[in-house]
């Protein structure tokens, strides 16, 4: 990558993010805008796939079963809207991409 690109896009990057793989379950908090007020709203799941390695442009992507409909969210780990994430639980995976997991019943 360009030395340029790359200094300037280091300052967007977050420093404090913990070490992201797919099985773990996390807890993602982003920023919502509603009229003037700012809340935190978690979305909490399984990262099923995490793309782009340590880029700005990572991503992750997190599923979870609401009322037994299986919901996908991707979220940018750099970006300015999402606030935190924590990690719960690590599950043992087997497999960099767990896309199996939309074909199964929880």
């Amino acid at each position: 990558m360009d030395l340029k690109i790359q200094k300037f896009t280091e300052k967007f990057k977050k420093k404090d993010l913990p070490d992201l793989k797919p099985g773990q379950i996390v807890r993602v908090w982003e920023k919502i805008k509603e009229g003037d007020k700012i809340r935190l709203h978690p979305f909490e799941g399984i990262i099923i796939a995490k793309k782009h390695g340590k880029e700005i442009g990572a991503t992750i992507t997190v599923r979870k079963i609401i009322e037994g409909i299986g919901v996908e969210r991707i979220f940018p780990i750099h970006s300015p809207v999402v606030e935190k994430i924590e990690v719960l639980k690590q599950e043992k995976v087997k497999r960099a991409k767990l896309y199996y997991l939309r074909e199964k019943k929880r």
